[in-house]
């Protein structure tokens, strides 16, 4: 049964990967996730521009990021990359960011993609995206079904300013 203080809005999800980042977006009643672009990973920072501007086209009010922690719970190499990269979006996005377990997003991508007749060879291009769809749509489902937020909040990294960097004389 839906709770009511579930909140409606669109939203953002984010597969993180090492060469791409899928992304995802849901209606503006927060109901269902639909496939939206494939980012390319930047050492520059423009990936972070890029879906900072796709929050901004599309309205979103925050930004779901899958954590891929091994299927024992365990922290690995992705979930820490995935991690700074919340962090670096938080500090650039004008929307909250929270982090959501995503064990198996990839896989059930591969396995949707394959039920739908598409290879792998062919999926490539879209499957970081359909990966990005099944971590928003289960954030979506959770929070309507618990009413509680899904996953937990990322905090920007704090900056120091010039003058709190330097040391006063």
């Amino acid at each position: 049964m839906p709770h009511d203080d579930f909140r409606p809005g669109v939203r953002l999800g984010i597969d993180v990967g090492k060469a791409r980042i899928g992304v995802a977006r849901c209606d503006p009643h927060g109901m269902l996730a639909t496939p939206l672009e494939t980012v390319a990973r930047r050492r520059d920072g423009s990936d972070v521009a890029r879906l900072v501007e796709l929050a901004r086209e599309t309205d979103a009010f925050e930004i779901v990021v899958g954590l891929p922690l091994a299927l024992s719970g365990r922290v690995t190499e992705s979930t820490e990359d995935a991690r700074r990269f919340a962090v670096r979006l938080a500090s650039a996005a004008d929307t909250g960011v929270r982090l959501v377990d995503e064990r198996l997003s990839t896989v059930s991508a591969h396995s949707a993609l394959r039920a739908s007749g598409r290879s792998q060879r062919s999926s490539r291009t879209i499957v970081d995206q359909v990966a990005a769809v099944v971590i928003l749509q289960q954030a979506l489902d959770s929070e309507r079904s618990t009413g509680r937020l899904p996953g937990a909040s990322v905090e920007a990294e704090e900056t120091p300013t010039p003058h709190e960097s330097t040391p006063h004389e």
